[in-house]
């Protein structure tokens, strides 16, 4: 789905229930639930913490910054994001930002700066699936997987959740068969995804754990967002687990565009770094 985050999601919602008065086709369950996670309000800042913790019990720990501002007159369209890295001292000053594209087949332009070598990196689309810096999440759930990219099957329905089967377009591009997502019935959070190996296995598996209702003001009028505020992400095959908890959370905060530039990469905004 299109989030992790997410960051990493996602990530990775909604302030009502369904808007059908029968039950919701598969295409409408997929596009409400990536809404809910990656389109709430027209932008948002929040501090997120993450917490990584090997099969030895070893913790490692990362604290960073993160913008999100979506295209103007736009639904669940392009979005840009800006992430800054406070701590710890070896990743500090490092910057993630993304230009995220909605139209099928154009890839996101995602761009890493190392401080320690003063270097930009352009990240190649081969490379979201990989580790977002030495975390369980992936560069991708941080800023969304493309609806076009999978083939949504609904599959089932629990007590309170819609299971929804995504099988790659494309399987030669990414190291899964297939991910099953939770979706929950009432709200459109997703309250967990596991992703599947060639053969059926259970290799890594995302969760919701904790969601809280964010007040905000949204074009004069007051408006509720519930938030998925700590998730988890685990890797059954290394034993490797990463919370994500995401505080400090402002929606709609009047982002300019020129924050999510290639020359803010080496110096980001004042707000950023406090």
């Amino acid at each position: 789905m299109k989030p992790l985050q997410i960051f990493v999601a996602a990530v990775f919602f909604l302030a009502a229930g369904p808007a059908w008065g029968s039950e919701p086709g598969t295409g409408d369950i997929v596009e409400k639930a990536n809404h809910v996670a990656l389109y709430q309000g027209l932008g948002m800042k929040g501090r997120v913490h993450l917490k990584i913790s090997d099969k030895q019990g070893r913790v490692r720990q990362r604290t960073l910054n993160i913008l999100r501002r979506d295209s103007v007159g736009e639904r669940d369209g392009d979005q840009k994001y800006f992430t800054y890295f406070k701590a710890p001292a070896d990743v500090r000053k490092m910057v993630f930002m993304v230009h995220k594209k909605a139209m099928p087949g154009v890839d996101d332009d995602r761009w890493l700066y190392m401080p320690a070598m003063d270097l930009v990196k352009r990240i190649a689309a081969s490379d979201k699936r990989t580790s977002f810096v030495g975390s369980d999440f992936l560069y991708e759930d941080i800023s969304g997987r493309s609806l076009f990219e999978d083939r949504h099957e609904r599959v089932g329905t629990t007590d309170h959740c819609y299971l929804i089967e995504n099988r790659p377009e494309n399987p030669g591009s990414v190291e899964f068969e297939y991910y099953l997502a939770h979706i929950n019935t009432q709200t459109f959070i997703t309250e967990k995804i596991e992703f599947f190996k060639k053969g059926g296995g259970l290799y890594r598996v995302m969760e919701t754990l904790e969601v809280k209702n964010i007040s905000a003001t949204e074009n004069g009028a007051a408006v509720t967002y519930p938030t998925v505020t700590r998730s988890r992400v685990r890797n059954l095959e290394t034993g490797s687990v990463t919370e994500m908890i995401l505080s400090d959370i402002v929606y709609n905060p009047g982002l300019g565009d020129d924050i999510f530039s290639e020359r803010y990469l080496r110096r980001p905004p004042r707000e950023m770094a406090r």
